[in-house]
């Protein structure tokens, strides 16, 4: 799968809730980080639906380059 464009250069803290569907941008060009506005239009990308299993803090992916989608997994500092 081919990686979008660095949106950021560390995680993007979101405080989840439990059940609630996030979408979150694959692409790295949406304006409202680090979730989709369908910036990816006429592109290979999609947004990536990530479901909440509970309520808590999770980390998304800014720069786009995890291997862990939509999650980081430090792959920034890399």
């Amino acid at each position: 799968m081919t990686k979008g464009q660095n949106a950021g250069n560390g995680p993007i803290a979101v405080d989840v809730e439990k059940d609630k569907s996030y979408y979150w941008c694959s692409c790295g060009k949406s304006s409202k980080q680090p979730f989709c506005d369908g910036s990816h239009q006429g592109s290979e990308f999609t947004p990536l639906a990530y479901k909440a299993e509970e309520t808590k803090k999770v980390f998304f992916c800014a720069c786009k380059q995890t291997n862990n989608q939509p999650l980081c997994d430090g792959s920034h500092s890399k």
